[in-house]
């Protein structure tokens, strides 16, 4: 079993300090919306609802804490107890399980603000292991702050729960991907939802992202040998799908490709709450700040 390895920075620290657990709460921030944030969880969940300006300090403080590991390395091991929930802030990561024969299923690639399984705390033991694919930063995330969170603050423990959905959505289209899908429908669908997803927390330039996998690790992922992926990358290729060139990923055509796998990104459910749900939790949050 790979041995833990990390820099840690200072002790942990709560969540919100009291005083500010009601600061700027008393208005409705919602009508100042505050500019971009540059701690990619708050971007992704912004995609959901709105989030105030106290919104952003919560999430924050929530991603103050740093933990540092380096490529190639375990840090969460399938069968061990979870010590905390991991916050990727940077670099890329993978949910995994290895098999008896030898072989390895990576179930999805974790990016920056994934949230290593929320829930996972409340596991006796992990079901599957995390590893890194690159160099990360993390910020790691007690059971005693996940439980603030969820207890006082509502829009966000909303969003929270929509990021939950969304990664139960990925791998439900990553059962149809590997039941129906033909080895280029496969790719063209992994490809298409990198990009999505990295494009929703602000790391692509167009069509174009970092993609530091290889042939392998895409392999993997859908079910393919290595010789596989490598005849449908080149296909790719020559018809001028997709350049993949020092990590970068390109995509050329977004619109066949997405055709080719017969998907297109609504599963990922960026479009935001329904109004009536959104109206809910913002009465919520208004009714706690007048307590």
């Amino acid at each position: 079993m790979p041995r833990q390895f990390g820099q840690r920075s200072a002790g942990p620290q709560p969540l919100l300090e009291t005083p500010m657990a009601r600061v700027a709460d008393n208005r409705d921030q919602r009508s100042s919306r505050p500019p971009p944030s540059d701690n990619s969880l708050t971007r992704k969940l912004s995609h959901f609802a709105p989030l105030s300006g106290s919104d952003h300090q919560v999430l924050d403080r929530l991603a103050a804490q740093e933990e540092r590991f380096p490529a190639n390395l375990d840090i969460s091991v399938d069968g061990m107890v979870p010590r905390s929930v991991f916050l990727l802030k940077e670099g890329m990561a993978m949910r995994y399980r290895n098999m008896p024969d030898g072989g390895r299923q990576i179930m999805t690639f974790l990016i920056p603000g994934d949230l290593c399984d929320m829930h996972v705390f409340l596991l006796k033991e992990m079901d599957h292991s995390i590893g890194t694919i690159t160099p990360v930063r993390v910020a790691p995330i007690s059971r005693e702050n996940i439980v603030e969170l969820f207890g006082h603050h509502p829009r966000i423990s909303a969003a929270l729960w929509w990021s939950a959905l969304q990664e139960e959505a990925i791998l439900r289209e990553r059962i149809i991907s590997l039941g129906r899908r033909d080895a280029r429908g496969r790719l063209a669908y992994l490809l298409c939802e990198l990009l999505w997803r990295h494009a929703a927390v602000g790391l692509t330039d167009g069509e174009v992202f970092r993609l530091p996998l290889t042939q392998t690790e895409l392999g993997d992922t859908l079910g393919l040998t290595p010789v596989h992926v490598n005849r449908v990358l080149r296909e790719f290729r020559e018809r001028r799908l997709i350049t993949l060139e020092q990590r970068t990923l390109s995509l050329l055509d977004v619109g066949t490709l997405q055709a080719i796998a017969g998907l297109n990104k609504d599963y990922l459910h960026f479009g935001g709450a329904p109004a009536d749900i959104a109206r809910y939790f913002d009465r919520l949050e208004k009714e706690r700040a007048a307590r």
